[in-house]
């Protein structure tokens, strides 16, 4: 489709003036091929991002929903944020669209083979899924099978492919025939009777496109191989881990966490019990990097809060002090339910060196 868009762009058309009746009659329907492919091009980007989120934000329902899980969606985040970064950049080089499609497929294949590392615990996941205590062997089983060459993928591109090879083999058709039509255009214009039979040939080819993409939207949506945590009855990731404590009025609770490594991750997470009496509580929390020297620097500066979740990447090795603070209460004590963590850097493995 990019493709003939290209072909289809003004300013690459062969005839800058439109002469007569019959080539203003041509580029007006020219102009409503492009029109219509533009409109499917745009659907499609919109069908292909929703089905990646569906897929992603379904295993996620299984992973913990705490910092673990938001740490594994910050690393997606960061990934797709590279990734775009990589075909921007190659666009403003110059790149052609084969160019770009081919970055595309190296790219979706890299998706693949992390989908793959998060199931089987290696990569840039293998620090993270230590972290991800009650997650089902059978979600990381699926997770590390899903691309296989017998599995759940391969299985609908052969049952649901031959559909789409067919558009395929439609719109290459349109293609050809509008890059012939156009590069011999002032030695021979098109006919009104072939412009007619292009103009219905882009009318079906995106009809139909568009209904087989809702089409397979709905079977991966149904897919029994795409199951919630909470469809499927799994037990709930958010209790785990957890430790409780009864802060005192007027004293602080704290928790220090030792770094050994810069680009590790202080993470936590947590709430107060509601009290006997009904009453909106909330705590004061900080946190506190002390270096191997002693010295203290604030690096979440003091708040009150109900309920948190954070974490946040270091840029020093030494301890890290958590502290919630009730010193301002006169006589009220707080329930605090929380969980906290120091995270290993999260890096890709190293390349094994090429032997001579």
């Amino acid at each position: 489709m990019e493709e003939i868009l290209l072909l289809l762009n003004k300013c690459r058309r062969p005839l800058q003036q439109r002469s007569t009746a019959e080539d203003t009659e041509t580029f007006i329907i020219l102009d409503d091929v492009e029109t219509k492919l533009k409109d499917m091009l745009k659907k499609l980007e919109q069908f292909q991002i929703k089905n990646a989120d569906n897929v992603f934000n379904t295993v996620m329902t299984y992973m913990p929903q705490d910092f673990r899980g938001t740490l594994i969606r910050q690393q997606r985040e960061r990934s797709e944020r590279n990734k775009q970064a990589e075909v921007d950049a190659l666009v403003n080089a110059g790149g052609s669209i084969r160019d770009r499609y081919a970055l595309l497929w190296k790219q979706q294949m890299d998706r693949r083979v992390q989908l793959a590392q998060l199931g089987s615990a290696t990569g840039v996941y293998k620090t993270l899924v230590r972290y991800l205590v009650g997650v089902p062997q059978v979600l990381l089983d699926f997770i590390r099978q899903i691309n296989d060459d017998n599995g759940p993928m391969e299985e609908q591109r052969e049952r649901y492919g031959p559909a789409l090879y067919t558009l395929t083999k439609l719109v290459l058709a349109i293609r050809l025939y509008l890059h012939v039509s156009l590069a011999r255009y002032g030695q021979r214009k098109i006919e009104k009777d072939d412009i007619a039979v292009l103009q219905q040939a882009v009318v079906i080819y995106t009809e139909e496109f568009e209904k087989f993409t809702e089409f397979i939207g709905e079977v991966f949506v149904n897919a029994p191989f795409f199951i919630s945590a909470e469809d499927a009855g799994a037990e709930s990731r958010n209790n785990d881990d957890y430790k409780e404590t009864i802060i005192p009025a007027g004293k602080t609770h704290e928790v220090i966490l030792s770094v050994e490594a810069v680009n590790s991750y202080i993470a936590w997470d947590f709430s107060l019990q509601q009290g006997a009496l009904n009453m909106v509580l909330d705590i004061g929390f900080h946190v506190e990097y002390i270096s191997p020297s002693g010295q203290k620097t604030l690096i979440l500066p003091y708040r009150r809060y109900e309920a948190d979740q954070g974490n946040f990447c270091t840029v020093s090795a030494g301890s890290y002090k958590l502290v919630w603070d009730n010193s301002y209460s006169s006589f009220f004590k707080k329930s605090l339910r929380y969980k906290v963590d120091a995270v290993p850097p999260v890096v890709a493995p190293s390349e094994p060196a090429a032997e001579p």
